[in-house]
Order: C-alpha cells, then structure tokens, then sequence
C-alpha cells in the first residue's frame, strides 16, 4: 500500500512538473499587423494554452505589447481556425474576430483585417 501511495505521488508530480515546463513562456518574434499595415513587430512572450491556442504579452507583463493593448489572445476553435482578441489595459477585451492560419506562414494568423504572427 505504501508503495502504490509513493508511486501515485510521484505520478502527480511528474505530470505536474511536466504540465509546468509545456505552459513556461517563451520570448518569441511577434508581428501584429492591423489593415495590411505592421503596428508592432519585435520580442514578445508567447504563452502557451491547451490545444495549440496562445496568448502573446510584452516581456514586461506590467506594460502594454503595444498602444493599450496588454495581450493578444489567438484561441484555437477547430483545426486551421481561431478566435482572436486582445485585452485592453483596464481589463476590457476587445473582439478582433475569426482568424485563419496562413498556408504560406505557419506561424501567423490571417483575419479580415488584421495579422498575428509568433515565431
């Protein structure tokens, strides 16, 4: 009994360690482009969410990643396809809309009017 009780916690701590390690921000290149113009491309963190969805901040969590808009969220609603929207300082979000993963440039979403790119 000991044995399976040892065994179980250190199950949990490896997937706990585990699930840590795939959630860890990473300083990436971001490019975010607003009617075919780029408003802001240089080091962003890139912060990883379940099923391939992220969210992009400035390295300084307390400043903005650009104007007034703290993050970039890019949630992934079916394959090739997601949601973005970004977060203005003061706790309002603001609805960018539908986004299509580009064929061209993996790392970049393509909405109507509107790029984001992480790599």
């Amino acid at each position: 009994m000991k044995k399976t009780i040892a065994a179980l916690l250190v199950s949990f701590g490896v997937l706990s360690l585990s699930t840590n390690l795939i959630a860890a921000p990473k300083t990436v290149t971001c490019q975010i482009d607003e009617q075919g113009k780029t408003t802001f491309k240089g080091k962003c963190s890139f912060n990883a969410s379940e099923g391939g969805s992220f969210y992009l901040t400035n390295l300084n969590k307390n400043k903005p990643l650009f104007r007034n808009i703290m993050d970039v969220s890019v949630y992934i609603i079916e394959p090739g396809v997601a949601e973005v929207s970004g977060s203005l300082k003061g706790a309002n979000n603001s609805r960018w809309g539908q986004a299509i993963r580009s064929t061209k440039q993996k790392a970049c979403w393509v909405g109507s009017d509107f790029k984001v790119c992480a790599w």
